[in-house]
């Protein structure tokens, strides 16, 4: 309903912020991330997320369009509230959170307050596939050894997996492991696929 807001900044504090737009003051919920963002200038814009309930109507805004739509992928996972999925983006920065869904890396997700061992694979099994189509992962140095790495992109095509979705898998674990050897990788990569 509302995309963003565009505004004087009124009020700031690790929770919310305050914009006046047109007359109206909105009260915006933000992540600690997005108060670290926002700088203390007049004019601010957020994208924000309207979160209706049967009790409430609130607004959540972000500083970039991928925090949002993080925001939002957690929301549309059971057992993940708003409140929960704004820690995690206080405590986490989207890209270390899009790096440990893709990763399947349940000690950092579980290391947010609020979000135990079962919430945290429920994150990873329902987003995973979602932030792998989504988002572009960190690219790898070159410095690694591209023959492994084109090695287990063929092999697992002949497999019949998607070359764009194997090359993340693959970087993110050659990042992480860069002098695995080409068994090992593809074991690596088929889990995670």
């Amino acid at each position: 309903m509302i995309t963003y807001i565009k505004g004087k900044l009124i009020e700031k504090t690790p929770t919310y912020a305050i914009i006046e737009s047109n007359g109206l003051g909105y009260f915006v919920h933000i992540s600690l991330h997005t108060y670290s963002q926002i700088s203390d200038e007049e004019l601010v814009k957020l994208f924000t997320h309207f979160y209706v309930r049967e009790d409430a109507q609130s607004l959540y805004g972000f500083f970039t369009k991928t925090e949002r739509e993080i925001f939002r992928l957690l929301i549309s996972v059971s057992g993940v509230g708003t409140a929960t999925a704004r820690v995690m983006l206080s405590s986490m920065s989207p890209k270390e959170i899009q790096q440990a869904i893709a990763t399947d890396n349940v000690t950092l997700l579980t290391s947010v307050k609020g979000i135990g061992a079962k919430t945290a694979q429920r994150i990873i099994i329902d987003l995973r596939d979602k932030i792998l189509k989504t988002y572009d992962m960190e690219t790898i140095s070159s410095n690694i050894d591209n023959t492994v790495k084109d090695e287990a992109l063929s092999a697992l095509d002949v497999l019949g997996f998607s070359r764009k979705q194997t090359q993340r898998v693959i970087d993110v674990i050659l990042r992480d492991n860069p002098t695995l050897e080409l068994e090992n990788l593809i074991k690596q990569a088929l889990k995670n696929l």
